[in-house]
């Protein structure tokens, strides 16, 4: 993590310690954000028992509620009540209800626990308000679809109208995987503590209410659509616990994911998505790519930052909130553009940290060698579509380059057009070394729960360290000129993926560059 982010923590302690031990939870991910959050967690929470599935990450933590809040990453926080095995499907639909059913009645002591967590961080939240910001997504007519519908997933209760989705995973046993019971371990409770719950969750059970929100995908959903699914759940709770179903004011709401890997259930931590910063007035560019986009950057304390395309701001308002003692610096050639930018930093209370400049890409106002960092979302065209924008681009890049200083960094936000495009003059072995990397992770989160430990033999191999371990120059000129690609990560922008690129400046007579 660069100088100025999250410091780095082995034990936490506090208030935000629930009863003075760990708690297990686990975030939700965009597709290809699994690295940047796995990075976090265990900088800023310092977490233990890290796990990760295709866009989900579980950890162990003792962290406080504040710096949970905190995460950048993640979309969403919930407390794990476990995962299971994926559940077997049959044509036998009562012996499917039954196994589901058993989720709840089999682990009772777990569903206790995990609502006594939950209780005491839900107690000190309860007197905050919060409410969902005005958002325009990056590509509206590209974005606000998907985004919508997954607003309304999350929000579907026992009644379940959500659409079953079938995700691009791959079947394989996890068993071994299960973490089995995830309390066990954590210390959390004690049994005087236990025993007092499970009494007022018996004896207040009329005026504890619940709803479930459940995705089913895979085989399981071509069985039982999550509708059904959280109908049976919902039943189940109701019956053995004796807590009533609300859809539109509950208690608490139950988060169930279910498909052909695994079997998980949590409980959101906060009402209000992670990545819906309250900060930011008007969102471009999704929250969590910008930040990953900053932290990707390697921004140090006195760096001068450029945003040459800064649009609504947003990757300056995430870097500047994060790393504070830096100068930052957006351009645009778009009025509209800056006069949103400037709202959202007056929101943001950043007025004087962040410094706006109506001016053209290719003709910055701005001495050469004067920015340490600099990081852009060029999309160029609408829905990333190659368009008479691409003659523009070699200008564009140079005139970063032009600007940089050696040693600086450049993160910009590509299409896989201009991905292709812009690194053809990279090697195709090279290419293809520096992004199989990663390329394999991704697809072995697709089948299988894989568990990253705290030593430094397997520090290499985990995608933590891809985000920000050592960074392989790749010795082929490319059109970038004294600009080297470092590193890049697939990501996904909605209906669109997208290529994080990482380049360093490189004196012209670098020995591994290649005329």
């Amino acid at each position: 993590m660069a100088e100025g982010g999250p410091a780095l923590s082995e034990e936490t302690s506090g208030a935000g310690r629930p009863l003075g031990g760990s708690a297990r939870y686990f975030c939700t991910a965009g597709r290809g954000m699994e690295p940047f959050l796995i990075k976090e967690v265990q900088a800023r929470l310092g977490a233990t028992q890290v796990e990760y599935v295709l866009g989900k990450v579980f950890f162990t933590t003792g962290a406080e509620l504040h710096m949970l809040k905190k995460l950048k990453s993640a979309e969403r926080l919930f407390l794990l009540l476990n995962k299971y095995s994926p559940l077997s499907v049959s044509k036998n639909k009562g012996r499917v209800i039954h196994d589901i059913q058993k989720l709840v009645t089999e682990d009772s002591k777990s569903w206790l626990d995990i609502i006594t967590v939950w209780k005491y961080l839900n107690g000190q939240q309860e007197n905050a308000s919060q409410e969902y910001p005005s958002s325009q997504k990056r590509k509206p007519e590209e974005e606000g679809s998907t985004n919508n519908k997954r607003q309304k997933r999350e929000q579907v209760s026992v009644t379940i109208s959500a659409e079953s989705q079938v995700e691009n995973q791959e079947r394989c046993d996890v068993s071994k995987a299960d973490t089995g019971n995830v309390l066990s371990e954590s210390k959390l409770f004690l049994e005087k503590t236990y025993e007092g719950i499970q009494e007022k969750c018996v004896e207040g059970s009329s005026s504890f209410s619940f709803r479930v929100s459940c995705r089913c995908s895979g085989a399981l959903a071509k069985v039982f659509p999550a509708q059904v699914m959280g109908r049976i759940i919902g039943i189940a709770l109701t019956k053995h616990f004796g807590w009533k179903a609300d859809l539109r004011n509950p208690d608490i709401e139950i988060f169930v994911h279910l498909n052909d890997i695994y079997s998980v259930i949590g409980i959101p931590v906060f009402r209000v998505p992670l990545a819906s910063r309250a900060y930011i007035k008007t969102a471009g560019l999704r929250s969590t790519v910008a930040w990953a986009m900053a932290s990707f950057a390697e921004i140090h304390s006195g760096d001068f930052v450029l945003d040459p395309t800064c649009g609504l701001g947003t990757i300056l308002l995430e870097a500047a909130t994060e790393w504070p003692n830096a100068h930052y610096l957006g351009t645009d050639i778009s009025d509209s553009q800056l006069q949103g930018a400037y709202s959202n930093i007056r929101a943001a209370g950043l007025v004087g940290k962040i410094d706006l400049l109506k001016t053209s890409v290719t003709e910055l106002p701005l001495p050469p060698g004067s920015i340490n960092v600099v990081f852009a979302d060029i999309p160029f065209g609408k829905k990333f579509k190659i368009t008479n924008d691409m003659k523009l681009l070699p200008e564009v890049l140079q005139e970063i380059e032009r600007v940089l200083c050696v040693g600086g960094t450049v993160v910009l936000l590509l299409s896989q057009e201009l991905h292709k495009r812009i690194n053809s003059g990279v090697s195709n072995g090279a290419e293809t070394e520096n992004h199989s990397s990663v390329e394999s992770r991704s697809n072995h989160t697709e089948c299988a729960m894989v568990s990253l430990e705290s030593n430094t033999q397997k520090e290499t191999d985990s995608p933590s360290t891809q985000g920000s371990g050592k960074e392989d120059i790749i010795s082929t000129k490319t059109i970038l000129g004294s600009l080297v690609l470092v590193q890049f990560f697939e990501v996904s922008l909605g209906k669109t993926d997208a290529f994080m690129c990482k380049y360093k400046k490189v004196l012209a007579n670098f020995p591994s560059i290649k005329s």
